[in-house]
């Protein structure tokens, strides 16, 4: 169910808009404006366009290369200028559908042959399954059914000048895939652009870290968020605030190297807005953080590193 309106008064609701965007760019033609305090629902279709419905429809025949992830968006939030910060909170997923689907796809995912990093290997098999979503589970089979869990997977605002896939994650944030996207967590976005164009999609029901097969369970859903800015608060890397912990995500290739920028980009958070010494938060991130592999299998990789809330003076938080 929707959140009661009586509990967060939703002042809009975007719909699936009638032409998809299917990059992260300045060019796009917005679909809706907001204000800073707004709470809005977007409404997107899954990574393959709603267009995979049974087990026989196969990705190699069913979606249209190279145009993948279709994307709400851009929603312009009003008065955001470059050098700014959006902070987008998430306060609800919803289903739009009882069903996901997941899949192998030819020369994609984590353990097989790709065109980045190319071997004679045979493609491994395609095959689609569908999973029923009911009572708050995911329904493998008779044995297994797995938590609704739901995120994100795309979410971010424009690039200056680039147009870049929707395919792609990057430090505008883009096709992350990480699991913090999700609802009771505060994302921070850097904003490049007049209005700073925000985008989401890519909805999950469940994922393991990596999305291993480069599938998690696909949905077609709502998302509710309230938008708010920092006005003058210029960041490199997407963040998140969470009740547990802060989070800097780093997005490239390899895989260590997005490491590297998401914690070098959470010790200089510590040091600018929670008062610490920049050895001393390297220090203490050696001891107490924790790192979450977003995914392995998209053209950057991208890493999540986390610093416990317990750590921090809580009166120092930025929003």
């Amino acid at each position: 169910m929707f959140l009661e309106e009586a509990a967060m008064k939703i002042s809009q609701e975007i719909h699936v808009p009638k032409k998809f965007a299917y990059t992260f760019g300045p060019n796009h033609r917005p679909i809706a404006t907001v204000q800073p305090g707004e709470t809005v629902r977007i409404f997107c279709v899954d990574a393959a366009e709603d267009r995979i419905t049974r087990a026989s429809d196969l990705p190699s025949k069913r979606l249209n290369f190279p145009f993948l992830n279709p994307q709400t968006g851009p929603v312009v939030i009003e008065g955001a200028e470059k050098g700014d910060t959006l902070v987008v909170e998430i306060h609800e997923i919803t289903p739009t559908r009882d069903w996901v689907w997941s899949a192998l796809i030819p020369d994609f995912g984590g353990l097989t042959s790709t065109s980045q990093t190319a071997t004679l290997n045979a493609p491994l098999p395609e095959k689609v399954w569908i999973y029923p979503l009911k009572d708050g589970f995911i329904h493998v089979n008779k044995r297994i059914k797995i938590p609704y869990q739901p995120f994100m997977g795309t979410m971010g605002t424009s690039p200056e000048i680039e147009s870049i896939s929707s395919l792609a994650p990057g430090n505008y944030g883009g096709n992350m895939d990480c699991a913090d996207i999700c609802p009771g967590n505060k994302i921070l976005f850097p904003v490049r652009v007049s209005g700073a164009h925000f985008f989401t999609g890519d909805v999950h029901a469940a994922q393991g870290d990596g999305e291993l097969c480069g599938v998690a369970c696909e949905l077609a859903g709502a998302v509710t968020v309230t938008f708010n800015l920092l006005k003058g608060r210029k960041m490199d890397w997407p963040r998140v605030v969470s009740p547990d912990a802060i989070m800097s995500i780093g997005s490239a290739r390899p895989m260590e190297d997005a490491a590297r920028i998401a914690w070098r980009d959470l010790v200089l958070w510590m040091e600018a807005d929670f008062g610490f010494d920049r050895l001393e938060a390297y220090q203490l991130l050696s001891q107490v953080g924790v790192m979450r592999l977003g995914n392995m299998v998209d053209t950057l990789y991208s890493m999540v590193a986390k610093c416990p809330m317990r750590y921090l003076p809580k009166t120092k938080l930025p929003c």
